[in-house]
């Protein structure tokens, strides 16, 4: 039986075998095989004493969450402990200009001539963007005497916090070489220097034409931390930036803009979970706001679902040659029972699979199944039906089709969802034959305070099919929220210049930057002092645009509209 206050995925993590961690990065996220160590989540009540007294390493964080480093052998003790409410692995995060400013009706509340309108800058506000880190050298974040506009640069990977002051000698050096021997904090991938400047940029390299809604807000950075081999950070590294934003602003008593451009696929897609009740408690927290991309799924073949009634359902998935490992997710109420049954390529059919709690091994041909039946927990009403497919010999899973046949025999609402991992980590034409588009928005967009923002074509005024469709499973909660520009924008490039971006880790930013633009309008300049949290988020729905294409608004594409900040403020 099952530890039930561990989630499935972790309780099948640690039944699994050495060969099969080394083959999964599923089931390896977490886990350190040189210090034989997990790193967990955990919401608690009570000392955490009693862990650091058997040298578990303890994070706390806000709200009697925490992250854990616990000894492989200690991982049931610490569970059990009566502290401990429910434990959670890590997972690996994707990631998921002018013409956008025109287009979200930004440029019409920062034009000084306005004849005593609001001139909005993002003054007072600081803005956070927890990403891959940013470029500090680039002009754009810089102030006009050539100083740095960053209050605090947090690189997790360097595991040190570089100030304002250090950041400054460093920018004195006159070149990046240079200033790296003093601040050695760097963004290699990009991704974070282009989602600030699209949130806070000033275009100060451009004379002004590239900035960000925010240009003239204060920048909090964090660059997560990078312990996966490929290069991508864990939500628990999410977690500890979004700890340090929070308390950052409230110790300064500054409102605060939060910007995620990260997601991934695992999980209901409801909003449950540990790291969806955290980024909640810190919605709630101080004067925060915080704006999440809804990821580049939409267009994927990585969702399939359908409504089990009085007849078997099918669902066909592609596995291309070369692929290495795969991890399917089948979600669904925990009072349905239905048979499931499962045929491989060569037309051998396993099952039906036994409904029983707890990891399963399946094998057919070069694959081999590693099969876990979850159950509901303090957090999520919905159960979780897992498959992990590795290879059983030689390096790659058996390709052609794999199909799902399911049976109804107890049914009382019969909806059933499937969800492959993110496309980016996947073969090209893996994928399901006919899969559903909507519920693709990415995990964490799904989480109930934060405003989840997708993705459209601002000079088409068209939805971009890839954009993370909602709604949310079983709460029918509407995300996104709204859309904003996220197709063809120019930003930042770590090394200096500008690029062109796509995709709703570069919509997000500016939704997240018209954020911080509201709160310096009702709390910096005196208009609305409780103008954060869920109040933006009625400020931003209050003043969407409709698009040409749609019969239903709000609807799963765009939530209800397009972002149009002039409209948002209450203005004559």
């Amino acid at each position: 039986m099952e530890n039930q206050k561990m989630e499935n995925l972790l309780n099948l993590a640690l039944a699994a075998g050495r060969q099969d961690l080394e083959q999964s990065e599923s089931l390896r996220t977490g886990y350190d095989p040189r210090q034989r160590t997990w790193e967990v989540i955990v919401k608690y009540t009570g000392s955490m004493d009693p862990l650091r007294e058997q040298g578990i390493g303890v994070y706390e964080l806000l709200h009697q969450f925490a992250v854990l480093t616990v000894p492989e052998a200690l991982v049931e003790w610490m569970s059990l402990l009566p502290q401990i409410e429910y434990v959670e692995k890590p997972k690996r995060l994707l990631f998921a200009a002018d013409q956008a400013r025109a287009a979200s009706c930004i440029d019409l509340v920062q034009t000084e001539e306005r004849g005593g309108g609001p001139y909005l800058t993002g003054r007072g506000v600081i803005c956070a963007v927890i990403d891959s880190g940013i470029d500090y050298f680039h002009e754009d974040f810089r102030n006009p005497d050539g100083t740095t506009r960053i209050l605090e640069l947090w690189d997790q990977s360097l595991d040190r916090v570089f100030s304002r002051e250090e950041i400054n000698q460093a920018l004195e050096t006159g070149s990046r070489p240079a200033a790296r021997e003093r601040v050695p904090s760097a963004d290699g991938s990009g991704h974070g220097t282009a989602a600030a400047g699209l949130m806070a940029g000033n275009g100060r390299e451009s004379g002004g034409r590239y900035r960000g809604p925010a240009f003239e807000s204060d920048l909090l950075v964090v660059k997560m931390g990078t312990a996966d081999p490929l290069g991508f950070p864990r939500t628990t590294e999410l977690m500890k930036g979004l700890d340090y934003a929070a308390r950052f602003a409230a110790g300064r008593q500054q409102p605060l803009a939060i910007n995620i451009s990260f997601g991934n696929t695992y999980g209901s897609h409801s909003g449950t979970g540990l790291l969806g009740a955290y980024i909640d408690s810190i919605s709630r927290f101080g004067r925060s706001s915080i704006v999440i991309g809804t990821g580049n799924e939409g267009a994927a073949a990585g969702h399939a679902a359908g409504v089990l009634k009085d007849r078997e359902e099918k669902r066909e998935l592609s596995v291309s040659p070369y692929e290495t490992s795969l991890s399917i997710q089948l979600w669904k109420r925990y009072g349905d029972e239905f048979q499931i049954r499962l045929t491989a390529p060569s037309g051998r059919v396993l099952g039906p699979l036994p409904p029983v709690p707890g990891p399963q091994v399946l094998e057919s041909g070069n694959t081999r199944i590693l099969l876990y039946y979850g159950e509901p927990g303090p957090f999520s009403s919905a159960q979780e039906i897992y498959f992990e497919f590795l290879p059983a010999r030689g390096a790659y899973l058996d390709s052609g089709l794999w199909t799902f046949s399911l049976t109804p025999e107890r049914i009382l609402d019969g909806r059933f969802d499937f969800w492959l991992p993110a496309a980016s980590g996947l073969n090209r034409s893996t994928g399901f034959l006919e899969p559903s588009p909507e519920l693709t928005l990415t995990v964490p967009s799904d989480t109930a305070l934060a405003v989840s923002v997708g993705a459209y074509d601002s000079r088409r005024r068209t939805y971009a099919d890839f954009s993370g469709r909602g709604f949310t499973r079983l709460t029918g909660q509407i995300k996104p929220d709204l859309a904003a520009p996220g197709v063809g924008l120019t930003a930042p490039k770590s090394g200096g210049g500008y690029e062109t971006v796509t995709g709703t880790s570069f919509a997000s930013p500016i939704a997240a930057g018209a954020a911080a633009l509201l709160m310096q309008w009702g709390i910096v300049d005196g208009n609305d002092p409780f103008l954060y949290g869920e109040k933006v988020r009625a400020y931003l729905i209050r003043g969407v645009r409709r698009l040409p294409g749609f019969d239903r608004w709000p609807n799963p594409q765009m939530g209800w509209g397009a972002l149009c900040l002039r409209d948002s403020l209450p203005l004559p």
